[in-house]
């Protein structure tokens, strides 16, 4: 791991939740109170949509260095966008292995940044600069993704992704956890944000479920998310004749 802890660096005498957005956002709002621990390699973020979930990844990601539009630390390609007010203030305590990346140059800094939204200029952008085997528009969107999990994930860094799923079968997916379980027993750090009971059942990972709760820990049998799809597979029709009929 890299990372111990993220935390919010607010100026002395000035207020977080009465400024409005992103303060607001229960999530937010106790991060920038307490702070978020990371207890394992690969931390997942979990919540429904509009919950905060995609704003703490950019923000994270922001943070440490990278394209707030994805892509590798310390590269721009689809925007010039500043980093965020919450990004631009996101801090970190380093472990002892990631002290000199976190507290050095942002050069010495490697990670990615991947949200579902804009990987394909984020890896077209990999691939102009030599950093990928072949142009993500010769494949699947799937395709781009696990390529690019498969030769940019591939050392010692904070890996970031949204919602990875989105472009993912079934099989990719089992493809994606066996790689996250590579890079986080290698020394590198992953958060995701995602909504897949897939991702999220990897042994040893910890879940950070965020809602209007704010944050707090669960286990993977826990999570609301897990319970729906289980009683949708068991008896679709329980679920669907509330949405045909409504």
């Amino acid at each position: 791991m890299l990372i111990e802890r993220a935390y919010v660096d607010v100026p002395v005498g000035e207020g977080t939740a009465e400024n409005g957005w992103p303060w607001t956002v229960p999530c937010v709002r106790q991060l920038a109170e307490e702070g978020l621990a990371f207890r394992a390699p690969v931390t997942f973020l979990v919540g429904e949509n509009g919950s905060g979930k995609s704003t703490l990844a950019e923000a994270l990601a922001e943070g440490f260095g990278l394209d707030s539009y994805g892509g590798s630390a310390g590269y721009k390609y689809a925007s010039s966008r500043e980093a965020s007010l919450l990004g631009s203030r996101m801090r970190f305590d380093p472990t002892r292995e990631g002290r000199q990346m976190v507290r050095g140059p942002r050069v010495r800094r490697r990670g990615f940044f991947l949200r579902a939204e804009t990987a394909l200029e984020a890896l077209n952008g990999e691939r102009r600069s030599n950093r990928l085997s072949r142009s993500p528009d010769e494949m699947s969107h799937g395709e781009g993704f696990l390529m690019a999990f498969r030769e940019r994930f591939a050392q010692r860094g904070l890996y970031v992704m949204d919602e990875p799923e989105a472009a993912l079968s079934f099989s990719s997916c089992l493809e994606l956890i066996g790689l996250m379980g590579e890079l986080g027993s290698g020394g590198a750090q992953i958060i995701c944000a995602t909504h897949s009971p897939l991702l999220t059942a990897l042994p040893g990972a910890a879940i950070v479920e965020v809602g209007e709760h704010g944050m707090r820990s669960v286990e993977w049998a826990e999570l609301g998310l897990v319970d729906h799809w289980r009683r949708y597979l068991n008896d679709p029709r329980a679920y669907l004749r509330h949405v045909l009929e409504g």
